[in-house]
């Protein structure tokens, strides 16, 4: 027997319409999958209720696979596209196997000889920098800084390396809630003449994309507190 595809389904990034940011064929293809492994449940049926009202969800089958999920559970996760059936992931936010849990199915998933089909949809990641102004041949994601006081330094120093040695941008979030705190810290430690690019609320309806010096976000009045937002890095 064929096994089935496995189906890289991008979610919202913000509370919109799904023909604002997904193609029609995202949705076609959903209304025919009944198993899915998904970062989050409750985000995931939300996801589906939203773009397609007539998709029974409780028809369908649902593995959760997140930073709590036993490596040695990732497996079985495949046993329907190996019967044959066809899959899809489904991150919390964006694009499944970025910055995701996702990736460790689809690393099983290229193993076992199953096709993976990644889909068009939002990266927070990818919209960020195209919008930043900054070098988008030679970038890195480092996901979210060291909480140690020493290793964050340590990781702001290497940071501002690869910056002047390698003209590569960087990328990173924060807990949104820290957000704004992260901001005074990176103007405490790195250049004033250091480019920051804050962008929050991603194709949502109070999108921001800014960026300026740190000398400038020194004075400017913000307040990213609670808003998903994403940070880089250059000069």
């Amino acid at each position: 027997m064929m096994p089935g595809k496995i189906y890289l389904f991008p979610s919202f990034l913000a509370p919109v319409e799904p023909d604002k940011v997904l193609p029609r064929e995202n949705t076609e293809l959903l209304k025919n999958i009944k198993y899915f492994v998904v970062e989050e449940l409750r985000t995931a049926r939300r996801f589906l209720k939203a773009c397609d009202r007539s998709i029974e969800i409780d028809s369908l089958h649902f593995e959760v696979l997140n930073e709590h999920t036993a490596p040695e559970a990732v497996d079985a996760m495949l046993a329907p596209a190996l019967a044959g059936h066809d899959m899809g992931i489904i991150s919390e936010a964006g694009c499944p196997a970025v910055a995701d849990p996702g990736a460790d199915l689809v690393a099983v998933a290229q193993r076992k000889g199953i096709r993976v089909v990644p889909l068009v949809g939002p990266s927070s990641i990818l919209m960020s920098l195209m919008a930043s102004g900054f070098n988008g041949q030679s970038f890195a994601f480092l996901g979210y800084l060291p909480m140690d006081g020493g290793k964050r330094a340590a990781k702001l120093k290497q940071m501002q390396r690869d910056i002047a040695q390698n003209r590569q941008t960087q990328i990173f979030i924060e807990t949104p809630y820290r957000n704004n705190r992260l901001i005074g810290e990176l103007c405490a430690a790195l250049p004033a003449n250091m480019l920051l690019c804050v962008a929050a609320d991603i194709t949502g309806p109070a999108e921001s994309i800014i960026t300026q010096p740190l000398s400038a976000w020194r004075k400017a009045d913000y307040d990213y507190a609670k808003k998903p937002a994403i940070f880089l890095l250059y000069q």
